[in-house]
């Protein structure tokens, strides 16, 4: 047809008519909020690189989950910054420690919020690797029994999810093996399955006390520029086991997300790392953008690109936005 014909513009004319052919949606019910919890009471820390997080004592996390329950967000994940650390990053399975004293205490007050537990070495290790180290290298088959230890660890004060982080290889199926032999055959398995190398992770790593000692994670994270390989990863943890499988960083690898969204049909997760949502704070803060306006964009790509679920320190706050445009 000639141009006079055809006019996209119509279905752009206004907000209701906008609402009504909008092709991707965001929900509350895609947000996952990440806290992490340090050992202590009243303990309320602000992270100085993500201004309006916090690491948290227990009884400053199950607040913190109260408001996020309220405003609809379904679940939170959590990561722990232990009182000691050892080579072997034991503090990851202790039942006392900070992540699963927290898991009990949310889902007592809270028992249908979904809580997941990050498992990974490197918050728990005095090198800040993500596992057993010898001769300078990052053991992958000697980590694997810790992982699960720490998955079981988790399990048994009642998490929901357990969500292995730390791109070992094989560590789903020995998660899921571990899991299954004691009883635990219900809790869901999130994979971190292509997990980069990236350096948008430069504000957990206050957050979390977790920058190695010596080299970086190259050899076992993810090398920025593949694509195919992050498929290859996904579909191996699928076939061992995983329930959902996830990509991290969320921005500079949705092509990555899309790809993985077109190859499998399980749920598909993304995670918006802190360095994602420091770029946003800072711009929005020095004036530069609108806040509200780019964070929902931002989690809006993130969405249209296929996450289901959506990884965020923003998930309370867009939570907010999308009450109010209720």
């Amino acid at each position: 047809m000639p141009f006079p014909e055809i006019r996209p513009r119509r279905l752009r004319r206004t907000e209701t008519i906008r609402r009504m052919v909008r092709e991707t949606r965001l929900s509350v019910d895609n947000l996952c909020y990440p806290m992490f919890i340090v050992p202590g009471q009243a303990v309320d820390k602000p992270i100085t690189s993500m201004p309006g997080q916090s690491n948290v004592s227990v009884d400053k996390a199950v607040e913190m989950c109260r408001k996020a329950w309220d405003l609809g967000v379904p679940s939170v994940i959590l990561f722990g910054i232990p009182e000691r650390k050892d080579a072997l990053g034991s503090g990851a399975a202790d039942m006392k420690g900070p992540v699963p004293k927290a898991i009990s205490a949310i889902k007592k007050a809270l028992p249908e919020l979904c809580v997941v537990a990050d498992v990974c070495l490197c918050e728990y290790t005095d090198h800040a690797h993500c596992g057993v180290i010898d001769k300078g290298e990052v053991q992958n088959d000697a980590t694997l029994d810790i992982l699960a230890e720490a998955s079981l660890a988790y399990a048994r004060a009642g998490a929901d999810v357990v969500a292995p982080s730390d791109m070992m290889d094989g560590r789903i199926g020995v998660i899921r093996e571990a899991l299954d032999e004691k009883g635990y055959d219900q809790t869901i398995i999130m994979a971190y399955s292509a997990k980069y190398a990236s350096g948008y992770y430069g504000p957990f790593r206050e957050a979390a006390d977790n920058t190695p000692t010596f080299g970086d994670r190259r050899a076992y994270q993810m090398d920025p520029p593949n694509g195919r390989e992050a498929l290859r990863e996904i579909l191996l943890d699928i076939e061992e086991g995983a329930d959902i499988v996830m990509v991290k960083p969320a921005l500079a690898y949705l092509d990555v997300l899309a790809a993985m969204r077109d190859s499998v049909d399980l749920p598909c997760a993304a995670y918006n790392v802190s360095g994602e949502y420091a770029m946003i704070e800072a711009a929005a803060a020095n004036g530069w953008i609108d806040h509200d306006r780019v964070m929902m964009e931002t989690l809006t790509s993130i969405r249209r690109a296929g996450a289901d679920i959506i990884l965020t320190y923003h998930a309370l706050q867009a939570a907010e936005v999308l009450w109010r445009r209720r």
